[in-house]
């Protein structure tokens, strides 16, 4: 298939799929016309970036995916590599989520706080008042 062809099958841009491609992660044949050229094993390639990054890995993550499946596996997470990038990933979002709900228990007490004060109207003013 050719790249307009394999853009409209994964929902992506041909300017993506270059991309992908000067990135080393996609590799497309050319034809006698100069033409990229792409197969089946493509599609799942561009298909196995897209899930990653769907759920936040960066392109950079997402190449021993790519290797394990160049590599002939079903999967893009049956190597080591991959297993050791889902890990680091799993181990990111714990911290991030740890962080959040520090952050939510402050803002709830803050909350707390400014309500038991019984807080008033108020009334702001831009400073550029007329005399």
């Amino acid at each position: 298939m050719r790249i307009g062809e394999l853009a409209q099958r994964t929902g992506t841009t041909t300017r993506a799929l270059r991309f992908y491609e000067s990135q080393g992660l996609l590799s497309a044949r050319r034809a006698a016309n100069g033409y990229r050229e792409y197969g089946e094993d493509d599609f799942r390639l561009v298909r196995e970036i897209q899930t990653l990054q769907a759920v936040g890995f960066s392109l950079d993550d997402t190449r021993p995916f790519v290797e394990c499946l160049r590599a002939g596996h079903e999967t893009g997470d049956s190597c080591a590599d991959s297993i050791e990038v889902y890990a680091r990933k799993l181990a990111e979002v714990e911290a991030m989520v740890e962080r959040l709900h520090a952050v939510r228990e402050d803002l709830r007490a803050k909350l707390a706080e400014a309500l038991d004060r019984e807080p008033g109207p108020c009334r702001v003013t831009s400073g550029t008042e007329e005399s």
